[in-house]
């Protein structure tokens, strides 16, 4: 199986992030769980460490309070991970409110830690439906993003 650290995080998230079912109180049961499920302990460790790096940041008040919105140029690492598709959506969801300037900037370092070639757009989705949780006062925006992952692709400009 050749499943990535992202296929974790999705599993985690319809398993028990959803808040119908609550993760195994030991950390270690949690990760027999996921091995049993066909993943590797290697990316299970890089999940839970992604996840712990994210709730580090949730809730920083810099997230919270925002002000104009802001032109992103990206660095030349973050064009690698995150081609034209990934940052057109990001855009999009800027401009539509789901994501704010700083928001989008957690959502980008996410991306860029995790140890893949490149993110596609259907993973950035992912991601920022993790940042947008992990962060208080986004309920609107987690909900929005949701519908976005769970329906039929949007069609967005960019």
């Amino acid at each position: 199986m050749n499943e990535t650290v992202v296929d974790v995080l999705i599993y985690l998230y319809e398993n028990y992030m959803d808040g119908e079912v609550q993760p195994p109180a030991d950390q270690g049961e949690l990760q027999e769980e996921l091995i049993q499920a066909g993943f590797h302990k290697e990316e299970i460790d890089k999940a839970f460490r992604w996840l712990d790096d994210l709730a580090a940041k949730a809730g920083t008040p810099a997230l919270l309070n925002y002000g104009k919105p802001s032109i992103r140029i990206y660095s030349a690492q973050e064009t690698l991970k995150l081609d034209a598709d990934a940052r057109g959506f990001l855009l999009f969801l800027e401009q539509n409110e789901i994501l704010n300037p700083l928001a989008r900037e957690l959502v980008i370092e996410r991306a860029v830690a995790l140890e893949t070639s490149f993110i596609t757009v259907d993973e950035l989705k992912w991601i920022v439906l993790l940042v947008l949780m992990s962060q208080p006062g986004q309920e609107n925006a987690f909900a929005r993003m949701e519908d976005m992952v769970f329906s039929d692709p949007a069609v967005y400009l960019h």
